[in-house]
């Protein structure tokens, strides 16, 4: 049984509303097991036999579609990942506000050349790495609330579909996927 973390984009923030109360039903009716959700914002940790990540994603997006009518992305990594993620942000050493590091999932690795031409809009104070499926992004004077720097022009401009976890989701998701 591998532990995974399957990450929902827009939900709870917009117009896509979802109970964690149903998210948790959903995935357990799939034949997940250990199905645990995290805040409001479609964060769900689970246990399964299945070794395929785009398959467990796909499964999720279609039962979401099927029975609630959502049409909603879902990214899914496992506990080893996440780990490896929570373990690796460059910018952590420097930053001990949590609401000022985020990391950007996607879900695929962009081209390099989209890579080579990701800017940060205007004169915002914003760094960022991108390492694989994942950006770093370090906001030093303020919030990613404020700034244009975010998940959807990350997604525009790297050209994959992505959604966005603040450092302390992060941590957390890390940790209940290790068990």
């Amino acid at each position: 049984m591998t532990r995974y973390v399957a990450l929902l984009r827009g939900v709870n923030v917009g117009t896509t509303r979802l109970a964690m109360a149903d998210l948790r039903r959903l995935v357990t009716d799939l034949g997940h097991d250990d199905v645990k959700t995290y805040l409001q914002s479609g964060n769900v940790v689970f246990g399964s036999s299945v070794r395929d990540a785009e398959k467990l994603a796909g499964g999720i997006e279609r039962a979401l579609a099927d029975e609630l009518g959502l049409t909603v992305p879902v990214l899914v990594r496992s506990a080893r990942e996440l780990a490896a993620v929570a373990g690796g942000n460059p910018y952590a050493e420097r930053e001990d506000d949590p609401t000022r590091l985020l990391v950007a999932f996607l879900r695929s690795g962009p081209t390099k050349s989209a890579v080579g031409a990701l800017t940060v809009p205007g004169s915002e104070n914003v760094a960022f790495t991108v390492s694989g499926r994942e950006v770093f992004l370090h906001y030093p004077d303020g919030g990613y609330g404020r700034s244009k720097f975010t998940n959807a022009y990350l997604e525009k401009k790297l050209g994959v579909v992505g959604t966005t976890r603040n450092w302390k989701s992060v941590r957390a998701l890390a940790d209940l996927a290790a068990g």
